[in-house]
């Protein structure tokens, strides 16, 4: 009786916990960037887009978030919380006197990327995340 009901309560934490991982995704970037903050006067460069000539490096700065998962589908989701790591990213270059953010490398725990098209996110049953990380910069300005 008593490896009887062992194994049901095995087999009903296993039934939950089915579909439960998250799953590491790479995304468009295109699209996540249209929600982001149009009118800011701090520059993003993703991988290695050109940029302006570089007048003063300000240092490396890092930011994640993360938020409770969108009913519309984990694109949605994923570009949310890229959008909302990127609004932070750009009000500490801001709060630092920069004026763009270059190198920039999505990544969710080991999984990074450095592309100037695609980003990196983790979307599970319940949340998605991202952390973003890139080098604050002055730029030369015409």
């Amino acid at each position: 009786m008593k490896i009887k009901c062992t194994l049901s309560v095995l087999a009903v934490v296993a039934l939950t916990q089915t579909g439960c991982a998250t799953k590491v995704t790479s995304l468009p970037l295109q699209a996540a960037l249209q929600q982001t903050a149009p009118a800011s006067d701090v520059a993003l460069y993703f991988g290695s887009q050109d940029h302006p000539a570089v007048k003063t490096q300000l240092g490396a700065a890092s930011e994640s978030a993360r938020i409770a998962r969108r009913t519309g589908g984990p694109e949605i989701s994923c570009n949310e919380v890229l959008a909302q790591a990127l609004q932070k990213l750009r009000t500490y270059a801001h709060d630092h006197n920069g004026n763009a953010v270059i190198n920039i490398k999505t990544s969710f725990h080991t999984t990074e990327t450095a592309s100037p098209t695609d980003f990196t996110c983790g979307v599970s049953m319940s949340a998605a995340a991202v952390r973003v990380r890139g080098d604050v910069v002055v730029l030369e300005t015409k």
